[in-house]
């Protein structure tokens, strides 16, 4: 992983934007704290208000989106949510891309998933951590590195002061005072500002992402549920990029505004067409000052994608050998040369994209 003083500088407002949108299983990690902070500040549920950008672009700026859409063709394994895995000797399995947001369009499981994920012995997900929140952060605060700053760091000391105004007027705004969060790590407060109002007091309100509503619902059918991951591990990753890129990037995302309810959105209506190649291409190209910025883009894939995909192949291999397995993953780990796709194909797997 590159750790170079060029990837300093130029860390990617676009990574950190990317990360708040598309790994927000991450973010549940701790949003039992993160939800005692922002998610009362709304007592009543405020109506999600993001535009999709593909619309906007068909519209303003159609060149833009058919380059975005000849990337994206180019993606190796980019269409599709629902994949079977067969192996000779092994009953199949299947593996399905999740999102990890609490929106209705993309808790429902398409026809023909719901019908693997009903036929299914065995629930894999990323952490079953999750689903028992209490006692994983119990587990996390054996490593309270991973969460806090141990020594004498603050925030503050890491934010110019212009910075450092400009996020505590976004707290404010969200009702968190700034003094509470001093000791926290960045990657730990982007949880609490970089999801919708919305989307938090559904949270709050106890509406499940995809893959823990899975995961009851699996637990209720007697179903075996299993984790690739641990708590510990996933903020391990987080915590493996160096400190300045999350600085930067929880900055520049409080100055992305509202900005950020437009990426959620355009990411529910790609995932509900299946359209996990048009992720990266499109928010690469379509954020302000997300082009070009490739060095921040590969140490972001690098640390919370490639490696773990790596990892839960490995970790995969002998609960899929069992056969009749649903294994359940953020959708951004499926597509590219080292998405799970194509790995679980080099592990001597046959991979098919089922039909929607």
């Amino acid at each position: 992983m590159r750790r170079t003083t060029d990837f300093t500088d130029r860390a990617a407002t676009f990574s950190l934007k990317l990360l708040a949108a598309l790994n927000v299983l991450f973010f549940i990690l701790f949003f039992t704290v993160a939800l005692l902070l922002a998610g009362k500040a709304h007592a009543e549920a405020p109506a999600c208000t993001g535009s999709d950008m593909l619309a906007a672009l068909a519209r303003d700026n159609p060149a833009l989106l058919a380059k975005i859409e000849a990337e994206a063709k180019d993606t190796l394994n980019g269409e599709g949510l629902l994949w079977k895995l067969e192996k000779p000797g092994q009953k199949p399995s299947w593996l399905y891309g999740t999102m990890h947001v609490t929106d209705a369009r993309v808790t429902r499981l398409e026809p023909q998933a719901h019908t693997a994920f009903d036929g299914a012995h065995t629930l894999v997900i990323e952490t079953t951590d999750v689903l028992d929140q209490n006692a994983m952060l119990a587990s996390l605060m054996k490593q309270p590195e991973l969460m806090m700053f141990t020594d004498a760091t603050t925030l503050p000391s890491l934010l110019s002061p212009e910075d450092a105004k400009l996020v505590n007027s976004a707290l404010e705004a969200r009702g968190i005072p700034f003094a509470s969060v001093t000791k926290m790590k960045p990657w730990m407060l982007s949880a609490m500002v970089a999801l919708p109002a919305c989307e938090l007091t559904r949270k709050a309100g106890g509406a499940p992402v995809l893959d823990i509503l899975l995961a009851q619902q699996a637990k209720a059918a007697g179903k075996e549920v299993k984790g690739l991951e641990t708590a510990a591990d996933q903020l391990s990753a987080m915590a493996s990029l160096p400190l300045e890129f999350h600085i930067k990037g929880l900055v520049e995302t409080l100055k992305l505004g509202e900005r950020m309810d437009d990426v959620i959105e355009t990411m529910v209506v790609l995932y509900e067409r299946g359209d996990t190649g048009m992720f990266w291409p499109l928010f690469r190209n379509a954020l302000p000052g997300a082009a070009g910025d490739d060095s921040g883009y590969a140490a972001f894939e690098e640390a919370m994608v490639t490696a773990r995909n790596k990892t839960m192949v490995e970790r995969a291999e002998p609960l899929l050998a069992q056969g009749d397995a649903f294994m359940a993953v953020g959708a951004l780990h499926l597509p590219g040369p080292d998405g799970l796709v194509e790995l679980f194909r080099k592990a001597g797997y046959i991979v098919t994209v089922a039909d929607r």
